[in-house]
């Protein structure tokens, strides 16, 4: 099976079609047979190239077709080297990064100069291996694993404390749908959701990630921009799904900020978080769970670039970041689920408007019925 090519003109129009919001990357993807991933760096490609298009002068673009050319003559010379020089600078090139036969496979690639079965032999890889595509799911199996992923979100909502057998039966009895405990299992590990329970082991972390102690502990919080929460939430849409990071202020409960994206990586993280300190100014603290989003690399050099003091939930403390965890029930309760939004660009309207109506329009309980905008305005004016 050949390696599909696509053309410049078949990526800008599948771009264009995602920046339109009307069908969800993965819906994209599944019509197209093309792999999400590789949708979203087309546009990430797409959307980091654009300004170039004006930026570009006349001078700049003789420039890179000189440097076009050089580069083609570069090439036909190295054609000429040899077929031995070839294969002693590949090999150079990939070994160190070989960790393990998975990784070795992705470094072989059609496009080499070097034959594919070459690569294997040097690689010391299978060949069956580089030529195995997995079989997609059908879409009745999409939609299967969607509408547990949806009803999970409902339940664990709806009653945080259930753990993962008491979620099946929840699935098996109220929604007839036949499912195993693992299966639930590591449909919430996908989902980044879990019991909200204090465990005896809450403590063993991963060693690998930093950890950051809670700071917020007997704080007294009385100052907008003193300390933010974040965090990230699964949000059921159509035959699809997304995920939403939200940013809270935690003496107004004001929310400052918000992003959709298809997945759960740390980029639209940093986004919302870029965009909420642009328009609001920097916090003093940040607090967050212990997610990989959160201990990234990326975004804790931010943190720290920002001079951002970063907080993270406690031991057995599972209330640490409450604040943005009742916004996300109040959200799904009151907009997502009654409205059951079927394409991104719809999601991202009701989200807005249900953001604004809390912000501006909606009295908070704990704010003795004001408004959190006018007590996070009010708190600057003090």
């Amino acid at each position: 099976m050949e390696k599909r090519q696509f053309t410049p003109e078949y990526k800008a129009k599948i771009v264009l079609e995602i920046l339109k919001e009307e069908l969800s990357i993965g819906e994209i993807a599944s019509r197209e047979n093309v792999n999400r991933t590789q949708l979203q760096n087309w546009k990430k490609e797409f959307l980091e190239n654009a300004s170039r298009v004006f930026a570009q002068s006349k001078t700049e673009r003789e420039a890179q077709q000189m440097i076009k050319e050089a580069a083609e003559r570069e090439q036909e010379v190295m054609a000429k080297v040899g077929q031995l020089t070839i294969e002693v600078d590949w090999l150079k090139k990939n070994l160190l990064k070989c960790s393990d036969p998975v990784g070795r496979v992705n470094l072989v690639s059609k496009e080499d100069k070097l034959p594919v079965k070459h690569q294997c032999e040097l690689l010391e890889v299978n060949r069956t291996s580089f030529y195995y595509k997995p079989s997609r799911p059908s879409e009745d199996e999409s939609y299967r694993v969607e509408r547990i992923k949806a009803r999970l979100d409902y339940w664990h909502t709806k009653m945080p404390y259930l753990g993962v057998r008491r979620l099946v039966i929840k699935l098996r009895e109220e929604d007839e749908i036949a499912i195993g405990r693992k299966l639930v299992k590591r449909y919430m590990a996908e989902m980044g959701i879990y019991c909200i329970f204090p465990k005896p082991n809450l403590s063993k972390r991963n060693q690998q990630h930093k950890v950051f102690p809670y700071l917020l502990r007997n704080m007294d919080i009385f100052l907008p921009n003193q300390v933010w929460a974040i965090d990230i939430t699964y949000i059921k849409m159509g035959k699809s799904h997304m995920y939403l990071t939200a940013i809270i202020d935690w003496h107004s409960r004001f929310v400052i900020g918000w992003e959709l994206s298809d997945s759960l990586d740390t980029a639209p993280v940093l986004e919302a978080l870029k965009k909420a300190i642009a328009k609001y100014g920097t916090p003093a603290i940040i607090n967050s769970d212990q997610g990989s989003q959160f201990t990234s690399t990326e975004y804790t050099s931010y943190l720290k670039e920002q001079k951002i003091r970063q907080s993270m939930d406690g031991k057995a403390r599972w209330v640490d970041n409450v604040i943005i965890e009742r916004w996300f029930r109040g959200l799904k309760c009151d907009n997502i689920y009654i409205n059951e939004y079927q394409k991104p660009r719809e999601l991202r309207q009701g989200i807005k408007a249900c953001v604004d109506e809390y912000n501006f329009e909606r009295p908070h309980q704990s704010l003795g019925y004001c408004y959190p905008a006018k007590v996070y305005e009010s708190g600057f004016a003090a």
